[in-house]
C-alpha cells in the first residue's frame, strides 16, 4: 500500500467473532469504518461495525460486492477457504497476505518454515496413515501428541499419545484427515509475543506476556512474564525475524515455550491474539489498534507498557461472575455472544496489578 487510507475509508474484516468486534472498535477510534463479511447470524463484530454481509465463503456475488465496498481486507482466523481469497485478491488489498496464511493455516508447512529460519521447534514428522505414524513414533518417541494438519484450535483436533500403544486411537480421533506428530517439549512455561508489522518494514513488538492454559484454552495471560532480560531480548527478536521473513503487514501472535536450551516457537497466529489482550489497559496503543494501523498503512504505535497487568478469559459459566467482577477495578471486555456454552470464550478482564 503505498498510501495511508484516509479517514472515512472503509476495511473488510474475515470474521464477525470477538477479535473482529474489537478490531472494528479500535478502527472506530480512528475514523476508520468496518465492514464485516461473516456466514453465521448475529455475529458478535456486527454489533460495533459500519455494515454486515452475512453470506457464505463460497458466495461469489456476496464476495464480490464485498470486495468492492472495502480499500482493503484484513480477518480475525486463519482458516479462510482459499477460493475466496482468490476472488477477493483482485478486488482489494489483502493484510496481511497470502504467504502468511498459508504457512500458519497447515502445521506441518508452519514447523518446516520455522525450521528453515534456524529457529527451534518441537520434533515433527508428517503422517498420512498407520505406518508413517508408527515410522514418527520410532524417531520422536512417546509420549507425543498427534494434531490435524489443518483447523485445529483451542485444543481441538489433537490426541496425546502417552505409549505407543494410544497409537490406534488417536490416528482415529483424526478421522482421515492429514496429520502431524510432535515430541513433547520440556519446557518451564509458555510465553507469546504480540508484534506488528508496518508496509515500511518497521517492526514493533509487546512485551511477552506469561499464558497459562487449562483445557487446552488460555485462561490467563500475565505481564510481564518470567523470563530473563536475554529471553526477553531473544523473544521479540525471534518474532521479529518471522515477520521480516513474511514480508508481513498487520499483528502476528507467536507462541514459545521457555527451556533449559532455549526459546522453541510452539505456533504462530497471523492476526491479532489472545495472549495479547492485555495492551487494551497496559498500553496506550493496544493490538487491535496497532493492526489496524498497519493495514490502513499508518504509522505503528508505540508498544511500550504502561502497567503490569493480568489477562483473564471468561470462559462458559464464567459469565456468572460478572456482576461481582462489575464491582471490582478490573476492566470488563465481554463479547456480545447471545449463546453461553461451556469452553466458549465469552470476554476477558484485564487487572492491572502496578503501575510498570
Amino acid at each position: 500500500m503505498s498510501n495511508p487510507l484516509p479517514v472515512g475509508a472503509t476495511i473488510g474484516i474475515l470474521g464477525g467473532g470477538q477479535l473482529g468486534r474489537m478490531l472494528a472498535v479500535a478502527a472506530s477510534r480512528l475514523g476508520l469504518k468496518t465492514h464485516i463479511f461473516e456466514p453465521g447470524a448475529n455475529a458478535p463484530a456486527g454489533d460495533v461495525a459500519h455494515r454486515v454481509t452475512t453470506a457464505a465463503y463460497d458466495d461469489v456475488a456476496a464476495l464480490t460486492a464485498f470486495g468492492n465496498a472495502v480499500d482493503v481486507i484484513t480477518y480475525e482466523f486463519e482458516n479462510i477457504p482459499t477460493s475466496a481469497l482468490d476472488l477477493l485478491e483482485k478486488l482489494a488489498p489483502i493484510h496481511p497476505g497470502r504467504q502468511a496464511l498459508a504457512t500458519s493455516q497447515d502445521r506441518l508447512t508452519e514447523k518446516t518454515f520455522l525450521q528453515d529460519l534456524g529457529l527451534q521447534t518441537a520434533p515433527f514428522a508428517d503422517v498420512g496413515n498407520a505406518e508413517e505414524l508408527d515410522a514418527a513414533l520410532a524417531a520422536i518417541g512417546t509420549p507425543a501428541i498427534l494434531k490435524t494438519r489443518r483447523m485445529g484450535y483451542d485444543g481441538k483436533g489433537q490426541a496425546r499419545i502417552m505409549t505407543p500403544e494410544d497409537a490406534a486411537t488417536a490416528l482415529a480421533d483424526m478421522a482421515g484427515a492429514p496429520a502431524i506428530l510432535e515430541g513433547f517439549v520440556n519446557f518451564s512455561h509458555e510465553v507469546s509475543v504480540i508484534g506488528a508489522r508496518g508496509p515500511d518494514g518497521s517492526v514493533a513488538c509487546y512485551d511477552p506476556g506469561e499464558n497459562v492454559h487449562e483445557a487446552g484454552i488460555l485462561r490467563t495471560t500475565t505481564v510481564p512474564a518470567k523470563l530473563t532480560p536475554g529471553q526477553r531480548t531473544d523473544a521479540v527478536l525471534i518474532a521479529a525475524r518471522i515477520l521480516n521473513a513474511l514480508d508481513y503487514v498487520g499483528v502476528m501472535g507467536v507462541e514459545l515455550f521457555v527451556t533449559p536450551q532455549g526459546l522453541i516457537v510452539n505456533e504462530i497466529a497471523p492476526r491479532v491474539h489472545n495472549s495479547g489482550h492485555w495492551t487494551q489497559n497496559g498500553c496506550t496503543i493496544c493490538q487491535f489498534e496497532q493492526h489496524i494501523r498497519a493495514v490502513a498503512g499508518w504509522p505503528l504505535g508505540d508498544g511500550s507498557r504502561h502497567a503490569d497487568v493480568v489477562m483473564e478469559n471468561l470462559i462458559g459459566d464464567d459469565m456468572d461472575r460478572v456482576p461481582e467482577l462489575a464491582k471490582t477495578d478490573a476492566a470488563i471486555h465481554l463479547y456480545g455472544k447471545a449463546e453461553v456454552k461451556a469452553g466458549r470464550k465469552m470476554g476477558h478482564v484485564n487487572r492491572i496489578v502496578k503501575p510498570a
